[in-house]
């Protein structure tokens, strides 16, 4: 049985879902995707759900060319697989295009799972930038490998146009939350009654 329809049965019965997250980036790094799938990871706990991310810790890796922070994992298909089938996932989502990405997508495609995945920023032309590579080579590729999921979600409509234009299709957004704890609407009195009158500067 598909991982969708799975993942859509639980849901109507009010049972929570196990979801592997599988990415390329992930903590010690520094960049946009990691607290995003972090802060995805723990807001799903709460609701129900259990959350696992499937990373390149524990597998052998090398620097990325040209980001060096990031560390690629070396032929991760076989120990992903298995990592996957001891945790038996009822969703996948597939958050980056790298050596576990493309795994992820190959596992779900040989046991016909469907699965998500996700853009988060402008592959092709940071590749671009720093190797004398086409663009439309990387989006063929990246195409290729999208074009497999059920769906892709991207952060904004801008990047959903531009991936539209390049041929990808079932792209939907996938919108960003606010921290509650940080921003929220108590305590605006301030705004309201300013700490500084403007007419204090008048003379």
């Amino acid at each position: 049985k598909r991982a969708g329809q799975q993942c859509a049965a639980l849901h109507d019965s009010g049972a929570g879902v196990k979801i592997a997250i599988v990415t390329d980036a992930w903590s010690p790094q520094v960049n946009g995707v990691v607290p995003t799938l972090q802060r995805t990871a723990a807001a799903l706990g709460p609701l129900g759900h259990e959350a696992r991310v499937f990373s390149a810790q524990g597998h052998r890796t090398i620097p990325c060319p040209t980001y060096p922070e990031i560390r690629l994992a070396l032929w991760p298909g076989r120990r992903l697989g298995a990592d996957l089938d001891a945790f038996a996932p009822d969703a996948i989502h597939v958050a980056t295009e790298g050596p576990l990405g493309m795994a992820a997508a190959r596992y779900c495609t040989a046991r016909g799972f469907e699965f998500t995945t996700s853009y988060h920023t402008q592959f092709p032309q940071y590749v671009r930038k720093r190797l004398p590579i086409p663009e439309e080579l990387t989006y063929a590729l990246l195409r290729r490998h999208h074009s497999q999921a059920r769906r892709t979600l991207v952060p904004t409509e801008h990047q959903r146009r531009e991936l539209v234009a390049h041929g990808f299709g079932n792209v939907v957004l996938w919108s960003r939350g606010v921290d509650t704890e940080l921003f929220h609407p108590r305590g605006r009195d301030h705004l309201r009654h300013p700490l500084v009158d403007s007419r204090d500067f008048i003379q």
